[in-house]
């Protein structure tokens, strides 16, 4: 790939879920998910604006990883190839903070009004499990 087109780490996204999860329209300020498992007890609303911005930084990340494929493709320099994609493994890393801290301000504040955080925290603990290497 010539350097004009080169991907940088500039053009990862940098402000503010998985494939388990059900998207429904809940009203016109508010989308929720619903976790596939049985042992969900409470309903994961979250904003329309908060879920565009995650889904637009995952699409540019879906961008950034074609344009990696292509860099393989066209022969690019291994360390060329390795520098993206350490960038793509920053820009989930940061959705994926961006996923846990709406999840802790949001979803288990929430359960622990309802009086559901001891499920719910046994449901993060789950995720934090599979998620940190």
């Amino acid at each position: 790939m010539n350097g004009s087109n080169r991907l940088t780490k500039q053009s990862l996204p940098t402000s503010k879920h998985n494939q388990d999860l059900l998207f429904e329209d809940t009203d016109k300020d508010n989308t929720q998910h619903i976790h596939n498992n049985e042992e969900s007890v409470h309903p994961h609303v979250h904003s329309e604006e908060s879920l565009r911005r995650i889904v637009n930084r995952l699409s540019r990340i879906e961008g950034h990883v074609r344009g990696i494929k292509t860099m393989v493709q066209q022969s690019s320099p291994c360390p060329d190839v390795l520098l993206q994609i350490a960038a793509v493994r920053g820009a989930l890393d940061r959705v994926a903070r961006i996923v846990l801290d709406e999840h802790l301000t949001e979803c288990v504040a929430r359960a622990a009004k309802e009086g559901n955080i001891e499920v719910e925290i046994e449901q993060l603990k789950a995720a934090l499990d599979r998620f940190l290497p």
